[in-house]
């Protein structure tokens, strides 16, 4: 087994020092350890999974049907069919108040791809990206891979995981190109109201060259009202990226359709771009999307019911978990809860716990439960657990990782 490894190691040393520099998804891989240890026939409950539980709506699911029987199985335009970009711009319109024409619209393969358009197209080498912390694992990624540099700003649990206007005119320099803004936040679930968008909005426009990519795909999963977006004040608009797609509103995580609204010359560079490694998304999947965007969203205020359901139980069962502080999530489906009480501590069988990754290794060994560790988003204190499972899933979740965490010594 050692050769082998040695083998292994020798040969994957020859990757490029592109990818040498980047670090595994600890989402996908915990999610894929509770797989494996479900396959052996282990009772895991998997809480690390950002991905609604619902099945895609029914009448979402005909029209992808009908597009087949009608022939929807050839190459796409790069930037997406002109009906869903005209559907999307209509969509920005009416819940956005956002006026966007098609040719500011481009849509892609998951709204993961259009992050990484957008800070391909704008990010020279050298430059710095701006990511409050929390921050969805992806994004510093993604900033080193077009050579730029990750500049974390913590926005504590005291302060709600939200990034204040001192902090950001405090991180900005001259070699600042972006900002990357999650509202609402995976992993937190924090939202920024229209207030604090508009006083981060004040210090972004004071420097020029400066841009911010608003990724608002839990837009409509939110507990508080009406979403905000940081491009509806004055002169943003020229300056923002936003960043959606169907994945989380219509429970369509698998049929990898996302967009970005952006100025047009941002629209056309990441276009160049998507046109030489993946050309047009999925032709069905758009035709589905485009049905997403003009049917009745019903099935969306069903499901966001459903998750704030679930978030209240959670929340409720966390509180009464000795150790644990816990805020309340106003949107998307995730709990943050602060767990660096249990550090220092020892399992039954003698292993200490140091970090928050030691204590989700634990909960999914001992407790038969997957979260993540909050290190891989940048907070040391703090693990993520996904309630977009079952009200029973959420009760016997919570009643074993309360059970592991009094065993703590």
């Amino acid at each position: 087994m050692q050769a082998e490894k040695e083998h292994f190691d020798k040969y994957m040393a020859q990757l490029s020092n592109r990818l040498q520099r980047l670090a595994p998804s600890a989402t996908l891989a915990m999610s894929q350890k509770s797989s494996e240890m479900k396959a052996q026939g282990i009772d895991v409950i998997n809480l690390s999974v950002g991905e609604p539980d619902f099945n895609t709506p029914d009448r979402i699911k005909e029209a992808a049907k009908q597009a087949v029987d009608e022939n929807y199985s050839r190459y796409s335009p790069v930037p997406g069919y002109p009906e869903l970009r005209k559907a999307i711009v209509e969509k920005l319109k009416r819940e956005n108040g956002l006026d966007y024409t098609t040719n500011e619209i481009l849509v892609s393969n998951g709204a993961k791809q259009s992050v990484c358009n957008t800070v391909m197209a704008l990010v020279n080498p050298g430059e710095e990206v701006i990511i409050p912390a929390p921050y969805w694992v992806s994004y510093p990624q993604m900033a080193l891979l077009a050579g730029g540099t990750p500049v974390f700003v913590e926005a504590t649990f005291d302060q709600n995981f939200k990034m204040t206007p001192e902090q950001l005119e405090a991180a900005i320099t001259p070699k600042t190109r972006l900002i990357i803004l999650c509202s609402p936040s995976n992993p937190t679930g924090s939202v920024y109201n229209k207030e604090e968008l508009r006083a981060l909005a004040n210090i972004i426009l004071k420097h020029e060259d400066l841009f911010v990519l608003a990724d608002e795909i839990y837009e409509h999963i939110n507990y508080v009202g009406h979403h905000e977006s940081i491009a509806q004040f004055p002169g943003m608009k020229e300056r923002t990226i936003i960043v959606n797609g169907v994945s989380k509103a219509y429970a369509m995580t698998g049929w990898r359709i996302g967009y970005i609204a952006a100025p047009e010359w941002i629209v056309k560079g990441c276009n160049k771009l998507q046109g030489q490694y993946t050309s047009g998304p999925c032709s069905v999947s758009q035709k589905a999307a485009e049905f997403a965007y003009t049917d009745s969203q019903e099935c969306v205020e069903e499901m966001r019911k459903a998750f704030e359901r679930r978030r209240d139980l959670i929340v409720d069962l966390a509180r009464q978990i000795p150790g644990l502080e816990v805020n309340v999530p106003e949107g998307a489906f995730y709990l943050f809860p602060k767990c660096s009480s249990f550090y220092g501590k020892t399992t039954p069988n003698g292993k200490a716990i140091n970090n928050s990754t030691d204590l989700a290794m634990y909960l999914l060994e001992e407790g038969h439960v997957a979260t993540v560790g909050g290190d891989a988003f940048g907070d040391p204190d703090c693990f993520r657990m996904s309630y977009a499972t079952s009200d029973d899933n959420i009760r016997e979740a919570m009643k074993r990782i309360g059970n592991a965490l009094k065993s703590l010594k």
